[in-house]
C-alpha cells in the first residue's frame, strides 16, 4: 500500500494566515518550510487513490502530487473518493473543491453525512453537479451492547484491492453544528489494510483521548499517523499570549505530558509511528526544537508533507 502524506497541518495551514506567532514568523521568512492542510492519499495498486479527509487545499495538493493527476482521458482522475474522519471544515471544505468529480464516493459515519447535509450542506450542492455516493459506514455491532461511540464499522472494501474500517474515538461535534447529539461517534480513525501483503495503516489525526481499545488497534496495525496537533497543554495560550486560549486545545490531547500521546505510543516500540495534524505553534514544526528531539528520541517520526510511505 502507498500512503502520500499531501498535507500535515491542522486547519489553516502553516504559517496561519491570520497569526504571526513566532513560528508562523519564521516560516514567512523562509526558516521553516510550509505545510498544507491535513490530508492523505493512498492507493492499494497505485492507480486507484483514496483521500482520507478532503483539505481545503486539496486542488493544490492534487496538482503536486504526480500520481494523482488527472488523464489519461480530459476528465479521467485516479481519485476514486474520500474517508471522513470527521466533520470538521477543515477536513470537508475540499469536498466543494472536487465537485463535478464523476462516480466519487464519501464514507463516514452517519452524525458526519446528516451534518453535510444540514449545518453544512455540501452534499446537496455537490449532488447537483454530479451525483455521488454517500456512503454510511454500518457499525458493527456486539450482540446486547447499545453503545453507539464503541462500535467500529463494518470492514468494506476500495476499489484497489484495500479494506477499511472506521473506529470511533471521540464524540466532539464541530462548532457550526448547533446543539449536536453528544452520545454519538463524531470522531473516528480510518484503519486501512492491504490484504495482499498483511500491511495495515491507521490514520487518528484528532484525539481528545486517549479511548478505551485504541491501544488493542494500534496493535493491530503496521504504520499509525497520530494526532500531533498540540506539542503541550499550555502551547496554544503561550504562543497568542492569551491565559484561556490553551484551555481545552480544541479537542486535541497534546503529545507530552503524563497523559499525552507520546506515553501511549511509547507502548508500541515495534510499530512505526507518525505524528501529523500539527497545529501552528507546536515546536514540533521547527526540526531544531526541543520537543522535536525529544519525539524523535522517543522513535516517532514528524514528516513534512509530500512524504510518501510504504505499508
Amino acid at each position: 500500500m502507498r500512503v502520500k502524506l499531501l498535507g500535515t497541518a491542522a486547519g489553516g495551514g502553516f504559517p496561519q494566515w491570520n497569526c504571526g506567532c513566532a513560528l508562523c514568523a519564521r516560516c514567512r521568512r523562509g526558516e521553516l518550510p510550509s505545510r498544507f492542510q491535513d490530508s492523505v492519499a493512498v492507493s492499494g495498486n497505485g492507480r486507484d487513490w483514496w483521500l482520507l479527509n478532503a483539505s481545503p487545499d486539496i486542488r493544490v495538493q492534487l496538482e503536486a502530487t504526480s500520481a494523482l493527476a488527472a488523464g489519461p482521458g480530459p476528465r479521467d482522475t485516479p481519485v476514486r473518493g474520500v474517508l471522513l474522519t470527521d466533520a470538521e471544515a477543515d477536513h470537508t471544505l475540499g469536498l466543494a473543491v472536487l465537485r463535478g468529480g464523476a462516480d466519487l464516493t464519501v464514507y463516514a459515519v452517519p452524525p458526519v453525512h446528516e451534518a453535510l447535509s444540514t449545518a453544512l450542506p455540501l452534499r446537496g450542492l455537490l449532488d447537483r453537479y454530479a451525483p455521488w455516493r454517500w456512503q454510511d459506514t454500518d457499525p458493527l455491532t456486539t450482540q446486547g451492547s447499545t453503545d453507539r461511540t464503541a462500535a467500529a464499522s463494518a470492514p468494506f472494501t476500495l476499489s484497489g484491492g484495500l479494506t477499511a474500517t472506521l473506529h470511533p474515538v471521540g464524540t466532539k461535534a464541530p462548532k457550526y453544528v448547533a446543539a449536536p447529539a453528544t452520545d454519538v461517534p463524531w470522531a473516528s480513525a480510518v484503519r486501512i489494510e492491504d490484504p495482499a501483503t498483511g500491511g495495515a495503516l491507521l490514520y487518528a489525526p484528532c484525539l481528545a483521548t486517549w479511548p478505551d481499545g485504541f491501544d488493542d488497534l494500534l496493535a493491530s496495525v503496521t504504520c499509525a499517523l497520530v494526532d500531533g496537533t498540540f506539542f503541550s497543554a499550555e502551547e496554544l495560550g503561550q504562543a497568542v499570549r492569551s491565559p484561556d486560549a490553551g484551555q481545552s486545545l480544541m479537542g486535541h490531547l497534546p503529545v507530552s505530558g503524563p497523559g499525552g500521546t507520546l506515553t501511549g505510543l511509547a507502548r508500541h516500540p515495534d510499530l512505526r509511528r507518525l505524528y501529523t495534524h500539527f497545529n501552528n505553534t507546536n515546536p514540533l514544526l521547527d526540526p531544531s526544537s526541543d520537543a522535536a528531539d525529544e519525539v524523535r528520541r522517543a522513535g516517532v517520526e514528524v514528516p513534512e508533507d509530500g512524504r510518501e510511505l510504504t505499508v
